[in-house]
């Protein structure tokens, strides 16, 4: 039988506009089968991938949620070390329409020897972008045009060996009947049962609104910004983000199973409090990202 590939959230920088001594800017990737989606590479991306002991070839699509720099200044140093290392698979770049002439600068930033196949997706609509893997995009509201994205799996079903022994289908008969949905008398819903496809979100820049609810809806995975505390949500407001009860208030709205919490702000010395005060209002597990943390997305339910 063979492995399936891990489902986990490689976290490669954590920090907002600046970075600290502690947090890189912005990069996730999420590992997905055998996909590799490297959301908002920021600032020093390439070797966060590096000491994360990511190889670059292990990433197939590339996602900007927006333009401003600390979700996209590693762009560059990225898309040139997939060419120097000679990654020869097409890598599928999404990103707003909006910000297409950054992404033409950024994409050839300098010379370089040049031999990466970039499939490019301008985002016009919320929407699906890409079929496999299944991935959608609502708008956000920010400073300037902002996307977030939703991985989801089709459901599926879970068979059921017991009913399948006492129906006598075992070996190859097995997919066959998942592939055909019967096999004789015996049908695939007497010997299985549902099986929710697993779904992740993620949501950076942006204020309260119905994009990110959307988003958020009954994910498995939520990776969400907090750049503020609530003490400072008219700050938050003003420049186009999320303090951390709003985004603990978004997950417990949209019964989110994890959440994670990233993007802050220098300007706190104490992380653990992003975290008391989404948990003050969301009882699911609450994780603080940090960099270089892996984050597994939570087993089936």
């Amino acid at each position: 039988m063979t492995a399936v590939s891990a489902r986990e959230l490689v976290v490669l920088g954590t920090a907002s506009q600046a970075p600290t001594r502690h947090r890189n800017h912005n990069g996730y990737l999420l590992r997905w089968d055998g996909h590799g989606l490297l959301f908002d590479p920021g600032e020093g991306t390439q070797r966060q991938l590096t000491l994360a002991g990511v190889a670059s070839s292990a990433i197939t699509h590339v996602c900007l949620t927006h333009f401003h720099g600390d979700h996209c200044l590693g762009l560059p140093g990225v898309l040139q070390r997939l060419s120097l290392d000679r990654v020869t698979r097409p890598v599928h770049a999404h990103f707003p329409a909006s910000g297409r002439v950054w992404f033409d600068r950024l994409r050839h930033a300098t010379p370089f020897h040049d031999t990466l196949d970039v499939r490019e997706h301008p985002i016009t609509a919320d929407g699906p972008v890409c079929a496999d893997p299944y991935l959608e995009v609502r708008r956000l509201d920010h400073r300037i045009e902002s996307y977030g994205y939703r991985l989801v799996e089709p459901d599926g079903r879970r068979m059921l060996p017991d009913r399948l022994a006492a129906a006598g289908v075992h070996g190859p008969a097995v997919r066959e009947l998942q592939r055909t949905g019967s096999l004789g008398p015996v049908t695939l819903e007497e010997v299985s049962e549902p099986r929710p496809g697993q779904k992740v979100a993620f949501v950076m820049d942006t204020r309260l609104c119905d994009g990110v609810h959307a988003l958020a809806a009954g994910v498995d995975l939520l990776v969400i910004e907090s750049t503020f505390l609530d003490a400072d949500a008219d700050l938050a407001d003003a420049y186009g983000h999320l303090t951390a009860g709003q985004a603990g208030a978004v997950a417990a709205r949209a019964g989110v199973r994890t959440l994670v919490l990233t993007h802050f702000s220098q300007r706190y010395p104490d992380p653990a409090r992003f975290g008391e005060e989404a948990a003050a209002v969301f009882d699911g597990e609450v994780v603080v990202a940090h960099d270089l943390q892996r984050v597994p997305v939570p087993p089936r339910r």
